[in-house]
């Protein structure tokens, strides 16, 4: 070590040629070793502090599932590298420069190489993955020998005799010993593929959480676990209440039967329990009571609602946060659904690792976009939160929502969760997709909630259905048709349609064909969220008070948004989207048995979205007038096994057979980004075969919506004179923010009407219409996403 350092004494620390002496000696009193900068108090961060501190956090995180020493070895070596004399040099110019990367000559100094080259010593080549990436993000075994070949140089073998002559004296056991062993059952890839990604999430979250406390001079910011027996307490009692002040429903005696089937079967062991309900069946509260009972009697830390759309999360948080949140103190409630990414390279990198949620709470409502695309990411700012699923309840809400494309890893993923991290999954529809019959669950039997659905759903059938489909009627005739009143204290109606283009141009035919006392509103992503939840207040007033009114909305309403009409026209869609959009029809059950209406139109002058090409053909076989309607169960059943089974769907070339090629390998980059499009040549990736929830890139623009306007434009400008990401104003801003394609931002006409924020948040310039929301030019209407 000294004929390495000899020459830069001072820089290290002070005399160094007397085998390690004098830098035990110094450990004891000031340090010389650093691992960051000065922090609020202007103190500096010691290396060793900060790797015995990462150790210990992610060690405790990796203990939920049986992997406490990997988590320890990830934590004391993913900074090793630090201690080289070059990178503290490195440190200190940078410093006093105000900050920046650790560089050398102009070029950055490595500092986790000699990490994974301790994996490697350790026969566990697949902890250096994590290792490798804890700043930039998982990469593949390729990846990570062609950087640890590029560090292998003289210079950089120097660099790793630095380093380890420094630290083995101080950390003991860290840079020899025997080989590190996996976990039992983590034998198989999928599996070590799943076990990599927790691990990594635990060595990001501790490294963040560590580093956040040395920046802020405080101890580590870690919750202590919930009390879930008091949570269930609180929420039965609360419910309880919540039901006394409700008005009666025909359904309440049903929705007992769901909630108390629920309780019985929280009883059970982990597993993958399946919660099929009919809409309007109480599975919100239901589903919840399931899991906070669940986690009070087997001992789980949290429980994580996954839904769809943000439209539902935003409502099911609402309904939570009465149920659970204290009167005063820490809320229990996380609602985590933002939109919003933020740089990842650069000295930015390491604040938004700090700023993102790490699902650090007791009750967490999220999106399946966010639960999935964390899980099968592999950026720290993504992945931050994924140790948080071992040991856990998830409910998946409204399952039938997840991409069909992607299903095969998902269900993968989740029967590895149950079976080797002690997480209980809860699949809670009204239209169950039958993904027991795909090859990752073919041999797991689901735990079934309701022991006979089809009594349920035979006693709660509440709606008629008409087709509309031959001859295929056209949006005018339509229009003609829900403008007039359906009968007696009919006068409301919803329209649900498959395009924004159509609902814009029902919604304007509609509102031609009526007179000045009929309300009619529109609902689709064109408006932002907090616009959606207006409107919707709005025709939940009339509809409770008898009023007319018509609604044109999109897709967005037909899952989970709490809403009754009379009458429901809904435009030829795969089978669960029919089954879902009848659930708006006599909700309540107010009209008696199929006193409710459902008219299915097959509009010849309609459109749709590519991916429902395959699912309405499957759709038109196994439903229609004199055939099937959504409602029964054998059909539904039918239309899921052909669907999903279906070769272009989850055959060998499919994008989820691709997705799970890729995560055989290890290469995480290609299941988030595509595999490489030519491995020789390098750089482009193929999408398609990538694992994108939504897959249309899109980017968000901050809309100055009406009543809220001078509270966007104060948000806005305090977020753009933060000199860092604050994650906390881009949360407020959420309500405000509409969905635009990335490729599209760019063309001039749109991209002139963008004003850049932060990261790729923008604010909108353009129009914002009070009825309809975000206006493009008529040359850029198909912009919009």
């Amino acid at each position: 070590m000294a004929r390495f350092c000899r020459t830069r004494a001072v820089l290290c620390g002070g005399p160094i040629d007397d085998g390690g002496r004098a830098w035990r000696r110094t450990y004891r009193g000031d340090a010389v070793l650093w691992a960051h900068s000065v922090n609020a108090v202007g103190r500096r961060h010691t290396l060793v502090d900060h790797l015995w501190g990462t150790g210990q956090l992610a060690e405790g995180f990796a203990s939920a599932f049986g992997a406490g020493d990997l988590g320890r070895f990830l934590g004391e070596a993913h900074d090793v590298g630090k201690a080289s004399c070059a990178w503290q040099a490195g440190l200190l110019a940078s410093e006093a420069a105000g900050g920046g990367r650790v560089t050398a000559g102009g070029k950055s100094v490595d500092h986790k190489s000699l990490g994974v080259e301790l994996a490697r010593r350790r026969g566990a080549d697949l902890l250096g993955l994590a290792l490798h990436g804890h700043h930039g993000g998982l990469t593949s075994p390729s990846a990570v020998r062609a950087a640890l070949a590029a560090e292998n140089t003289t210079e950089g073998r120097e660099r790793w005799v630095e380093a380890e002559a420094a630290l083995a004296p101080l950390l003991p056991g860290l840079f020899g010993g025997p080989a590190l062993r996996l976990p039992p059952g983590f034998g198989g890839a999928g599996e070590a593929e799943v076990l990599v990604r927790f691990l990594y999430s635990c060595l990001v979250d501790a490294d963040a959480l560590d580093t956040e406390a040395h920046r802020n001079a405080t101890s580590a910011r870690v919750a202590p676990d919930a009390d879930m027996g008091l949570l269930w307490d609180r929420f039965s009692a609360r419910r309880k209440t919540f039901l006394d002040g409700r008005p009666v429903s025909a359904v309440d005696r049903w929705r007992s039967e769901v909630y108390e089937a629920c309780l019985a079967a929280a009883e059970g062991p982990t597993g993958i329990y399946r919660l099929p309900a009919p809409t309007g069946a109480g599975k919100t509260i239901a589903s919840a009571a399931f899991a906070l009972r669940h986690a009070a009697l087997l001992g789980k830390k949290r429980v994580i609602v996954a839904v769809p759309f943000t439209t539902i999360t935003e409502q099911n948080a609402g309904v939570y946060r009465r149920l659970l949140d204290p009167e005063g103190g820490a809320p229990v409630v996380l609602e985590h659904h933002t939109h919003v990414a933020v740089d990842e390279s650069g000295g930015r990198e390491r604040w938004r690792r700090l700023a993102a949620e790490n699902w650090d709470a007791p009750f967490v409502v999220t999106t399946t976009v966010q639960l999935f695309e964390s899980l099968f990411g592999r950026k720290p700012s993504r992945m931050r939160k994924v140790h948080r699923l071992a040991n856990a309840v998830v409910v998946l809400d409204e399952v039938q929502a997840l991409p069909a494309a992607l299903l095969v890893p998902i269900v993968d993923a989740l029967r590895t969760l149950s079976a080797l991290f002690g997480t209980t999954v809860l699949l809670a529809s009204a239209t169950q997709p039958e993904l027991f019959e795909l090859g990752p669950l073919r041999d797991t039997a689901p735990r079934e909630v309701i022991a006979q659905p089809g009594r349920l759903y035979g006693a709660l059938r509440r709606v008629r259905y008409r087709w509309w489909t031959s001859p295929k009627p056209t949006l005018e005739e339509v229009a003609d048709e829900v403008a007039r009143p359906a009968g007696p204290d009919r006068d409301q109606a919803l329209v649900v349609v498959n395009t924004r283009p159509n609902a814009q141009r029902m919604y304007e035919l509609v509102g031609e064909r009526v007179g000045p006392e009929m309300v009619v509103r529109h609902l689709s992503t064109y408006m932002c969220a907090a616009h959606r939840a207006a409107v919707l207040a709005e025709v939940k007033e009339l509809l409770g008070a008898g009023q007319p009114v018509r609604l044109v909305s999109t897709q967005l309403i037909e899952a989970g948004v709490d809403i009754d009409f009379p009458v429901v026209y809904r435009a030829l869609a795969p089978a669960d989207a029919l089954q879902q959009s009848a659930g708006r029809a006599n909700r309540e059950g107010a009209l008696g048995f199929e006193g409710g209406l459902v008219v299915i139109f097959d509009p010849d002058d309609g459109g749709a979205p590519p991916a429902y090409k395959i699912p309405v053909e499957v759709t038109r076989e196994v439903m229609g007038a004199g055939i099937a309607d959504p409602d029964d169960l054998l059909a539904l059943q039918t239309f899921y096994r052909q669907y999903l089974l279906d070769p272009r769907i989850t055959g060998p070339a499919s994008r989820g057979q691709a997705v799970q090629t890729s995560r055989k390998g290890f290469d995480f980059h290609a299941v988030t980004d595509g595999p490489l499009i030519d491995v020789g040549l390098g750089g482009d990736r193929d999408l398609s075969k990538a694992f994108r929830m939504i897959t249309e890139d899109t980017v968000p623009v901050v809309v100055s919506y009406g009543p809220d306007a001078a509270e966007v434009e104060d948000l806005v400008a305090e977020l753009g004179r933060a000199p860092v990401p604050d994650m906390r104003l881009v949360r407020a801003l959420q309500p405000y923010l509409v969905q635009l394609r990335r490729a599209d931002r760019g063309r001039p006409e749109v991209a002139a009407l963008c004003r850049p924020i932060v990261g790729d948040l923008a604010q909108w310039l353009g129009d914002y219409d009070k009825q309809t929301g975000l206006r493009l030019t008529q040359a850029a209407e198909d912009f919009i996403s």
